[in-house]
């Protein structure tokens, strides 16, 4: 619902993070217990974050009688040594997001939001693989791999994973509210010669759809940037913590403040070191990640112990 909710009794404000799988963790979650989900996670094919993955879990998937048109279940796919973000095909790659998402459906209020983060990625026949570090930037390792070809995966074809996705999440009857574009000024120099940098991504806003009539979810339009635009301009930051893409304060702050009530619960499925929570936090309210990676965990939890103390001593 537009405008602030009513009052509610003060809750601590705590923050945690628990180290694991979403999959498993999403479905953890009480009923109408979280305001927001505000995460970026994983893009396609663009780095593993410190991951095992198996590139032979197609021909694994093959071998017992799937097709690489039909996606296989989430479940499946990681009890196969595969890593979200690493799917052999990005359709895969969108269901399995997908299928993550709704696991947590429940447990976000009916006036609740998600906000989700997503960058897209050029098709390769033979895709370069990045252990960390952004595009383009710096000397970072790097591993090649073959995708397969077919259909709209054609050689240098930008493949649209953002709209993908949001068009799957609305055939799973999630209402889109905006697709806010992320303009990065600071995108760094590119090799090619034949296209315009890739200088944005999409913040996507979901609410749930209401049983009868319009949609009604908290939304504070005072918190938002000057103008209420569904462009802003905020630069990319350098890492934090070994973590190559952590969330910019600038663009996640206004998320919070506008979609979640001061004291209501965010949710950072894919947390890395803690960013959306440590502003969250920051924001007067609280907060829970997940996270798999033991490293981005115990970094996450410092950042957040900082701003708890930093908080205390005000």
């Amino acid at each position: 619902m537009t405008g602030h909710s009513d009052e509610r009794p003060a809750e601590p404000m705590v923050a945690e993070v628990r180290e694991g799988d979403a999959y498993d963790l999403m479905a953890k979650l009480p009923d109408d217990s979280v305001d927001l989900i505000i995460t970026s996670p994983p893009y396609w094919g663009l780095r593993t974050y410190g991951q095992d993955h198996n590139e032979d879990v197609l021909a694994e998937w093959l071998a017992e009688g799937g097709d690489k048109e039909t996606t296989p279940p989430y479940d499946w796919y990681r009890l196969h040594g595969g890593c979200l973000g690493l799917e052999p095909l990005p359709e895969w790659f969108v269901d399995h997001l997908v299928e993550i998402l709704q696991r947590g459906a429940s447990a976000l209020k009916a006036g609740g939001s998600i906000w989700l983060n997503i960058g897209d990625t050029y098709f390769a026949r033979w895709s370069s693989i990045r252990m960390d570090g952004r595009q383009g930037l710096g000397d970072n390792p790097r591993m090649r791999r073959k995708t397969p070809m077919g259909g709209f995966r054609q050689e240098k074809q930008l493949l649209l994973i953002p709209a993908r996705f949001a068009i799957a999440m609305q055939a799973k009857r999630w209402i889109l509210r905006n697709d806010l574009i992320w303009e990065k000024k600071n995108v760094p120099p590119r090799p090619e010669k034949d296209r315009l940098r890739l200088a944005h991504e999409h913040f996507f806003h979901f609410v749930k759809r209401a049983k009868e009539g319009r949609p009604k979810y908290y939304y504070d339009m005072s918190a938002v940037e000057e103008g209420a635009r569904d462009v802003v301009a905020v630069n990319v930051r350098s890492g934090s913590d070994g973590h190559s893409a952590t969330f910019p304060t600038q663009l996640v702050r206004p998320r919070v403040l506008s979609s979640c009530p001061p004291g209501g619960l965010v949710l950072d499925p894919f947390c890395g070191t803690g960013r959306a929570l440590t502003v969250a936090v920051e924001s007067g309210r609280r907060a829970i990640g997940f996270e798999m990676s033991p490293t981005f965990a115990a970094a996450a939890r410092s950042n957040i112990a900082g701003v708890q103390g930093a908080l205390d001593l005000g």
